[in-house]
């Protein structure tokens, strides 16, 4: 940055993640200035921001909230929109940088457009990969953007990854916190509320993410996403229980040097690193103190108790179409696990009876990743409906 203002768009900015990147953008008002903000539909919230931080526009995707957003903002000059082209147009509007945080396969297209037009992408919305990682990694390239990961374990091999000699990395290991279920039977698990899969011990996320923790679907959707973003085989990519969520992952080299980066577990510290990239800026976050934690462990995963390990593993072996049809049909799955619909078990069931099913459709463009995404949206949903009728 050196000292120039840096322009930023924000896709989810009332969101976790976008709350906590409008707090460090607050927090140095002087370095950068603020070009739209895109919410889903909390108009109040994103309007609120968007005047604290003087954006130049505010769009929210759900048009029924327009009206609201309008309202809220009525005299202060930001111009307002909704709808899925504004959002698109929101992150294809000239910014520097932009934070890729709007949850699920919707942040596909948005993320795309700002990759398209050589942005420095803040990348925090990890199905963008999962359901078209060769597509978005291409348009990288083609186009000249930067891909910051946003995802604590994800930025932390980017940290210490050898981008330079990448054929000296022996393997990357991504770290689990394990969730709150990791010592839970599956019958205990069967049991198990929303209010209490979203829970974490250690991390403040939002519902859907919380969820794919308490399945340890994150952490294979976060396997795919490391496959795309540092070109590493899936076999080279291992997964390690970490409960005190310190170490954040580690790449180990063929010398036998390990390197890990670790803080505390606050999102803050890996927002500011993709926002301030190449540079560092301070966070408020709490400073790791190792000899108050006094000790780190280690554990495999275990593989009969989360199964969603498996069907990542599978999907990324599979390839073509099947990252995109397991992300779609854990969405439909969680989503419907939230609103008290299935049971905590039937998340990962569903995943894999719509992976079985559509698991080998093959996409090379993102019209044929659009259309598998709905096909496997509508199998999932009638899998849920037959889950619902059995109850």
């Amino acid at each position: 940055m050196d000292g120039d203002v840096r322009s930023v768009t924000i896709l989810g900015s009332t969101g976790s993640v976008g709350c906590n990147t409008v707090e460090l953008v607050e927090r140095e008002p002087e370095k950068f200035s603020v070009e739209a903000l895109v919410a889903n539909r909390n108009a109040k919230t994103l309007a609120d921001q968007a005047i604290r931080l003087g954006a130049k526009l505010a769009v929210v995707a759900d048009a029924s909230a327009y009206k609201a957003l309008k309202e809220s903002l009525f005299g202060s000059g930001i111009e307002a929109a909704a709808g899925a082209d504004a959002v698109i147009e929101a992150a294809a509007r000239p910014s520097d940088w932009v934070m890729a945080a709007i949850v699920g396969a919707a942040g596909l297209q948005s993320t795309l457009a700002a990759v398209r037009r050589g942005a420095i992408v803040g990348l925090a919305n990890k199905e963008t990969l999962v359901c078209a990682g060769a597509l978005v990694m291409q348009a990288v390239a083609d186009h000249g953007a930067t891909l910051v990961p946003v995802d604590s374990e994800h930025s932390a091999i980017f940290q210490v990854f050898d981008f330079t000699y990448p054929e000296s990395v022996e393997k990357i290991i991504l770290t689990a916190s394990g969730g709150p279920f990791r010592r839970h039977t599956l019958e205990q698990m069967a049991h198990m509320t929303p209010e209490q899969a979203v829970a974490h011990p250690n991390w403040s996320m939002g519902a859907k993410i919380s969820v794919d923790s308490a399945t340890m679907m994150n952490k294979g959707l976060e396997l795919i996403e490391a496959y795309h973003l540092f070109g590493v085989p899936e076999s080279r990519i291992e997964i390690l229980v970490h409960p005190q969520s310190v170490v954040h992952s580690l790449v180990a080299y063929r010398d036998g040097s390990v390197l890990a980066q670790l803080g505390t577990p606050d999102m803050r510290t890996p927002i500011a690193f993709a926002l301030s990239y190449p540079e560092r800026m301070e966070t408020p976050g709490k400073r790791l103190d190792l000899a108050s934690v006094a000790s780190l462990t280690f554990e495999p995963p275990d593989p009969v108790r989360f199964p969603a390990l498996r069907l990542a593993r599978e999907a990324l072996r599979a390839g073509g179409g099947a990252p995109t049809a397991l992300n779609a049909a854990n969405e439909v799955a969680v989503q419907s696990f939230l609103t008290r619909h299935i049971g905590f078990l039937d998340i990962v069931r569903v995943v894999d009876q719509t992976q079985d099913a559509l698991g080998d459709t093959p996409v090379t463009t993102l019209s044929d990743i659009v259309g598998l995404d709905g096909r496997a949206r509508r199998l999932a949903g009638d899998l849920v409906r037959k889950v619902m009728a059995a109850q």
